[in-house]
């Protein structure tokens, strides 16, 4: 069997029931500078919201929970704490939370390990025991962090872009259920500074010009580009307003500190007309952007009117939303200061602070800690500077990629400024398998443990969301978590809990994939470079950490497993992805085939190749196309949805077709934000590499070498026409999931190559 091959020992039913118990280490000092950051919201407004996510859930079996809400619960007043227990005289489950949050939490901890259910963002398993378990010893946690945080600036535009409030509100209940109580909240605030900047004497035509379209706001707003992809609609302002006002609305209710934007000082070439005294400066080119787009403007922190705007912005703003404190803002990401001299930096981030504190005398300013990545110019007296330029405890900054490369190490706990520990783990948005389980389960521990540490969170911090969902539930257990965990015992766990149930063969095949694509301890970052999402080259590199065999046989095993759990939303996912990854390393070989038959010379040998290529291609869209997460249809159909007239639809489907592909008007970040989806790869991707194999045997047939800069050029063109093209996707799934992965496993993994044959 598969299980004696590895030396694995097969995983009973019986291993899985025993009760998780989570510890608790607190050093409450770090924690005191956040005490008056506490929910406004009534305790039973907050019980009301837990008991209509579980109601949404779990329908049939919410009149079994009795929902409390009791702040004074647990050791530390700071810290949220849940638990929950049978009450034996009503008969039903007791959970209590110090907020809704934590309650939200203790349902999701009793769904995990009583009825080993599972929500995730790739379907649910919610088939609950029956009779309804019994909990006959109360079961308690209690978080060591203050924060749990949630949210990359770059979230809203590579995968919130388009949601509309029905799947809005199902990520806030993931939120919840994940512990998550300091997400951050930036729809609408476009129509706040239109507000402002109108007040202060732009023309409209001046504003137009400085918002960038749905799909690229997050880089408008840090400064990196300016208008690229817009205008912006005003129906596009009245529907993001009302969103957020219902985001809110939920967020608040279960008892979330929601974090809204402040001013970071970026502005409209338009402000140097009205105030031609002010201290304005370009900023540099990011992206390769021409001059309409890029060398934004930004007003210096130290000029008085820095500290007007900052404070009309936050007042326009809480007067829209209300406030919970907390703002972010980014002056300098990806973008390099005016000047490296200590003084300037840290009068920067003082006016940056005093800004938001004219606006809200309470107010905590969140950064993102990306900048300090950059480690040619962010030397220790230049941190140190920013840093230290406001109070101390009056700053949160965000350890943005500490799963591979934390700044806490190098900056003595940022230089005492309070900071979360989290996880990016993901660029642009991509799909393919990609985690660090090792540094998840240790890096938060020993940040939180480490002598002088100022500590006093998590968070999730990817720039795209909807993938990899193993590694996002247990960073989210993480920050509930005071001790490591056993991978492989969790992972079972998870496996079981996904599925519902448990066969050697879909044991087997997570922890192949653990110990492979999930072990990735040599600082490779999840940027996905595959021959299917790549622009053809004959010089592409791939990062691969791991060996190709171990996805392959996961896939062989996942396969064994299909027909136990197909009626299984999540495993039918998981299908489709270890496909997907399956047939991407399949395609390497055949991507050096191709070369090869080049390097030959051989027309015979590059037509021979590229026929299994393309094949390969259409065999991918096929198992893609199957499910309803990974289609093309659906991301181009959102956009439309929210369009109010035949214009605002073109507008919104190029700005979602040219996020994915060129990413600029000439593929200035080309595939960065790559997506292997069903649609994309057919009508996309694959004439790519057939224009590319033209160039090839046509240099073969005239004995002249690959002409890059011509192919290139013509690709472009192809690519451009892409992104105009209005051309409709189906938005629902296309054939049997089961069925066709069968078919290419049969056809790509024959008996002879696989495990098959020895069981």
């Amino acid at each position: 069997m598969l299980a004696k091959k590895f030396g694995f020992v097969p995983f009973t039913l019986g291993s899985i029931l025993i009760q998780v118990c989570w510890g608790v280490k607190i050093n409450s000092s770090r924690f005191k500078q956040f005490s008056h950051i506490k929910t406004k919201t009534p305790q039973a407004a907050q019980e009301q919201a837990v008991k209509d996510l579980i109601t949404r859930l779990i329908p049939k079996h919410a009149s079994k929970f009795l929902i409390r809400v009791n702040s004074s619960l647990g050791p530390h007043s700071d810290l949220d704490t849940f638990e929950y227990v049978t009450d034996t005289t009503e008969g039903k489950l007791v959970i209590t939370g110090t907020t809704g949050v934590a309650a939200a939490l203790g349902f999701q901890h009793f769904l995990k390990y009583s009825c080993h259910a599972h929500v995730s963002w790739s379907g649910d398993q919610l088939k609950i025991p029956e009779p309804f378990p019994v909990v006959q010893k109360t079961v308690m946690v209690t978080s060591p962090n203050r924060f749990r945080y949630y949210q990359n600036v770059c979230t809203v535009s590579y995968s919130f872009v388009w949601w509309n409030w029905t799947r809005w509100e199902r990520e806030i209940d993931w939120m919840v259920m994940n512990g998550i109580n300091l997400p951050l909240a930036f729809n609408g605030q476009e129509a706040i500074w239109q507000k402002v900047y109108l007040r202060i004497g732009l023309t409209q035509q001046e504003i137009d010009q400085h918002f960038g379209g749905p799909a690229f706001l997050a880089w408008a707003r840090m400064g990196n580009l300016r208008g690229w992809g817009g205008p912006l609609p005003s129906s596009w302002h009245t529907n993001q307003l009302q969103l957020q006002h219902k985001i809110l609305d939920q967020m608040r209710a279960f008892g979330m500190t929601p974090v809204l934007p402040g001013f970071a000082g970026h502005v409209p070439e338009g402000l140097t007309r009205v105030f031609p005294k002010a201290n304005v400066s370009r900023l540099g080119d990011w992206g390769h952007f021409n001059s309409t787009y890029c060398c934004t403007y930004l007003l210096d922190p130290t000029d008085p009117l820095f500290k007007q705007i900052g404070r009309a912005f936050i007042k326009a703003m809480t007067s829209e939303f209300g406030t919970d404190h907390i703002y972010n803002a980014d002056t300098f990401n990806e973008m390099t200061p005016g000047s490296s001299e200590p003084s300037y930096l840290s009068s920067a981030s003082k006016a940056v602070y005093d800004g938001m504190l004219a606006g809200d005398p309470k107010a905590i300013w969140l950064m993102q800690g990306w900048l300090f990545q950059d480690t040619g110019f962010w030397k220790p007296p230049q941190i140190k500077a920013l840093l230290q330029g406001v109070p101390k405890g009056q700053m949160i900054v965000l350890d943005l990629y500490a799963e591979v490369s934390p700044v806490w190490q190098r900056t003595e706990s940022f230089y005492g400024q309070p900071f979360i520990w989290c996880m990016l783990h993901n660029f642009g948005g991509n799909i393919g398998f990609y985690g660090n389980f090792m540094n998840v389960v240790s890096g938060p521990i020993d940040a939180h443990g480490h002598e002088g540490s100022t500590m006093i969170g998590t968070g999730l911090t990817p720039e795209g969301i909807e993938q990899n969902d193993v590694i996002y539930e247990l960073m989210n257990e993480m920050g509930w978590r005071s001790e490591q965990v056993d991978i492989m015992s969790w992972v079972k766990d998870y496996s079981y809990r996904r599925y519902g149930g448990m066969n050697n063969y879909s044991l087997n095949a997570w922890i192949l994939l653990s110990r492979s694509v999930y072990n990735c301890t040599d600082g490779h970052a999840d940027h996905v470079h595959s021959v299917i999402v790549n622009r053809p080259s004959l010089h592409l590199k791939f990062n691969q950490w791991y060996t190709p065999e171990d996805v392959w046989e996961a896939w062989d095993a996942m396969v064994l497993s299909a027909d136990s759990f197909s009626p299984v939303e999540p495993f039918r996912y998981d299908l489709v992805d270890v496909t997907r990854q399956s047939l991407q390393l399949i395609a390497v070989n055949i991507y050096y085939e191709v070369l090869s038959g080049y390097h030959n010379k051989s027309k015979t040998e590059v037509q021979a190749a590229a026929t299994k290529l393309f094949q390969l291609f259409t065999d991918m869209d096929a198992i893609l196309s199957s499910n309803q997460y990974f289609l093309l249809g659906h991301w181009l159909n959102s956009a439309k949805a929210l369009a109010t007239n035949a214009q605002e639809s073109k507008l919104y489907e190029y700005n979602a077709r040219n996020q994915i592909t060129l990413w600029g008007p000439r593929g200035n970040i080309d595939d960065y934000a790559n997506k292997m989806w069903g649609g994309l790869v057919n009508s996309y991707y694959k004439p790519r590499w057939q224009l590319f194999v033209s160039f090839l045997l046509d240099a073969i047939a005239h004995g002249t070498p690959f002409d890059s800069n011509k192919f290139n050029a013509a690709v472009l063109g192809q690519e451009t026409q892409w992104t105009q093209d209005t051309s409709s996707f189906p938005d629902s799934p296309v054939g049997d999931t089961l069925t066709i992965a069968k078919k290419l496993h049969a056809k790509y993994r024959p008996k002879k190559h696989s495990f098959f044959k020895k069981n």
